[in-house]
């Protein structure tokens, strides 16, 4: 019930809303992009952008064309910064909610 709690107050946080706005544009966008310049499957292009951003990587996916890899290289640039930051966000809400729960 306390995880419940907490991100229902996360989410009526302004600052926190406009920051999940922000990750969520930031996925789509790397998503429609590998879809079209990659011709991956609307699934793979989300795994993929998802799995870059979070710096995991894995290695199964990769950029095979020119246009592909210079986005990719954009993308990672702006996007980590961010997806980053939205962790980083969640994980101090969470310590603050537990805090205050104390």
């Amino acid at each position: 019930m306390f995880v419940f709690k907490t991100i229902i107050s996360f989410l009526k946080d302004k600052g926190y809303r406009q920051l999940l706005l922000t990750t969520f544009l930031i996925i789509s966008c790397g998503s429609v992009m590998y879809h079209y310049l990659e011709g991956w499957s609307w699934v793979d292009a989300i795994y993929f952008s998802f799995v870059t951003l979070t710096t995991v990587g894995f290695g199964d996916f990769a950029p095979q064309t020119d246009e592909g890899k210079i986005f990719t290289i954009f993308y990672i640039t702006m996007g980590v910064g961010i997806i980053l930051s939205f962790i980083n966000a969640i994980y101090e809400h969470y310590q603050n909610q537990r805090e205050n729960k104390s």
